[in-house]
């Protein structure tokens, strides 16, 4: 049994609006922000507002990530993260089965 290789991958996705309006509260709760906080060395996040679906790796997309989104992972001012299933869950989200969440880095 060999490796299947991905050739093509729709990450494309649409949220319900409710079901966007949830998720964005919880990935913008203070208590979740000082949960990244304490893994981090900077002083806040804030949600840019920006999710996608993870890729297959590839030779197109080596990080993971659909390639517009990958000068986020290579920058030092933004933070991506994987969005905690029981968010998915309270959100109602169940396709795609997976997201990433990218926050801006903010420092004094």
């Amino acid at each position: 049994m060999g490796l299947k290789i991905v050739q093509n991958f729709d990450a494309s996705f649409t949220l319900a609006p409710d079901a966007q309006a949830t998720l964005f509260s919880l990935l913008t709760d203070e208590t979740f922000l000082r949960q990244i906080l304490a893994q981090t060395e900077c002083e806040a996040l804030e949600f840019t507002e920006k999710l996608f679906q993870p890729v297959p790796y590839s030779e197109n997309t080596p990080k993971g990530m659909p390639q517009e989104f990958e000068s986020y992972h290579e920058s030092d001012d933004y933070l991506v993260i994987n969005v905690p299933p029981p968010f998915m869950f309270k959100a109602k989200i169940f396709k795609p089965s997976r997201l990433c969440a990218i926050y801006r880095k903010i420092n004094s």
